[in-house]
């Protein structure tokens, strides 16, 4: 299984995703700044990845400290707590983890502080356990789904690499090829940071899953021509009306397979559903440097003077969604009714 994270006695280890695929480089993190930095620099990225990242970062700050009380080791990891807040707006299990670890302090904090800083580094590692069962989980619902055998079009990368480990999106197309499905997964390149021509193409090559990269332009094209027989994306949010925000690009590619008559997917930890966001209008979109518009590779792409926008993300209004498959089942329309049963039980079946 691809490391994509992991909690060790020296510090955070992540895989340096900025230099793949051509370099499979790690890098340590031991302080809760350079957890930040590595979040906010897509050294480590995808919302249930930049969740744990983010616990562990408040483990790791606590691991360190020099507080001698819980109240001053708690002023302490509200600070590193609120650091790690302003790194990614989007992903609303950034935030979803800080609370939990949050949480977590509060039930301990009587103890002795080693025993705090302790169970907080479980509680860490607790989190990046049950990122990888869940996406498990995930994807045995969500394979029951996917054609017998043709192509599946993915935007972004929801793999193992945006996760504790498995994928969300990718976690899906590998179960179903582990139950004999014969997939072909069509990656957009998804411009700007090409996250899919860089990231997904090369975790299904070391998967050994079939799997052609396509210009984001060219997923139409794909469509009408009968490649395309689902269409399986991640999420960082998912609003309570079944909004759902991914990568910038997402909504077209809905809008396509609904022209189209495709099926389109949502694979999203019930972590990444944010039942207190009422709809897509609500959720934060990160804007992110300009460079990586006008820049490929260091050359310089856009006259200057230009106006450049780049949203990092977009919302797909629900009515685009064929389904959201999460670990505990798979919802459907309406949306308020099915995330909130799901939000409020352990396990369903689909």
């Amino acid at each position: 299984m691809i490391q994509t994270l992991e909690w060790t006695e020296h510090g955070i280890r992540f895989l340096d995703q900025t230099k793949l695929p051509t370099e499979e480089a790690y890098v340590t993190a031991t302080t809760a700044e350079q957890v930040a930095d590595a979040i906010r620099t897509m050294v480590i990225r995808g919302a249930p990845a930049i969740g744990v990242a983010a616990a562990m970062g408040i483990a790791l700050a606590a691991r360190y400290s020099k507080a001698e009380s819980a109240a001053d080791l708690k002023r302490e990891l509200d600070r590193t707590s609120d650091l790690l807040s302003k790194t990614r707006p989007t992903a609303v299990n950034l935030f979803w983890a800080i609370q939990r670890m949050k949480d977590k302090f509060e039930r301990v904090r009587i103890r002795p502080i080693g025993q705090i800083k302790q169970d907080l580094a479980e509680e860490a590692q607790r989190m990046h356990a049950e990122d990888i069962a869940a996406n498990q989980a995930m994807g045995h619902h969500g394979a029951t789904l996917l054609p017998s055998s043709g192509g599946v079009l993915t935007h972004c990368n929801a793999g193992a690499l945006a996760t504790a480990g498995y994928g969300t999106a990718l976690g899906v197309i590998r179960a179903a090829v582990e139950q004999g499905k014969k997939i072909h997964v069509y990656a957009d390149e998804t411009r700007p940071f090409l996250q899919g021509s860089r990231l997904t193409a090369w975790e299904l090559m070391k998967d050994g899953i079939p799997a052609t990269v396509i210009s984001d332009s060219m997923a139409g094209a794909m469509m009408r021509q009968g490649k395309i027989g689902a269409v399986v994306v991640g999420a960082d949010r998912v609003a309570a009306n079944g909004d759902v925000a991914n990568k910038i690009g997402t909504y077209s590619v809905a809008v396509l397979a609904k022209e189209h008559g495709i099926p389109f997917y949502v694979a999203a930890p019930i972590s990444t559903v944010d039942l207190a966001c009422p709809n897509g209008s609500k959720i934060p979109i990160e804007q992110r440097d300009v460079k990586e518009v006008s820049h490929i590779a260091g050359r310089q792409m856009v006259p200057d003077g230009v106006s450049i926008e780049n949203p990092a993300f977009d919302v797909t209004p629900a009515k685009y969604v064929t389904a959201i498959i999460t670990e505990r089942g798979i919802a459907r329309a309406p949306y308020e009714e099915s995330l909130s049963a799901l939000a409020g039980k352990t396990e369903v079946g689909a």
